[in-house]
């Protein structure tokens, strides 16, 4: 729906009104539909965050637990970069997680994480509590 996208990216958009930002960090691969036109919109650098092998240039890798295994994400960014992050949905808080300390891994600094949709029951801020985190939707439930 035309007009419901549009609304989710205005709406996460919203939430940099105030943020000095120098790179929008889409992770894989909703993060990407999201993020990219973030991206373009503040007229900002993107960054996928890809799993492993997926980049066409030198990178550095982190492994992080799911709630139904492992992965491993890779990712690339300049020293003194001010990143946001952007994903659709924020769960247990994982990939997030993985994300952040690649940027941090790098010399980037996480200025603000954005989320579309927030499952508040299964507690992923908790992985994110030193960063600035904001979710368009929150549900209270898992």
């Amino acid at each position: 729906d035309a007009d419901g996208l549009k609304l989710a990216i205005d709406s996460m958009q919203d939430c940099l009104k105030d943020v000095d930002v120098d790179v929008i960090v889409g992770t894989e691969s909703r993060g990407f539909i999201f993020g990219m036109p973030i991206a373009y919109n503040l007229h900002k650098s993107f960054v996928p965050v890809r799993k492993k092998g997926k980049l066409p240039c030198e990178t550095v890798s982190a492994s992080y637990d799911l709630e139904y295994g492992k992965a491993e994400i890779e990712d690339a960014i300049k020293p003194g970069q001010k990143v946001v992050i952007i994903d659709d949905l924020i769960a247990t808080g994982g990939t997030v997680e993985a994300a952040a300390k690649l940027v941090e891994q790098l010399g980037g600094v996480v200025v603000k994480i954005v989320f579309l949709m927030e499952l508040a029951g299964l507690e992923g801020r908790k992985k994110l509590e030193k960063y600035d985190v904001a979710s368009v939707i929150r549900y209270e439930g898992k």
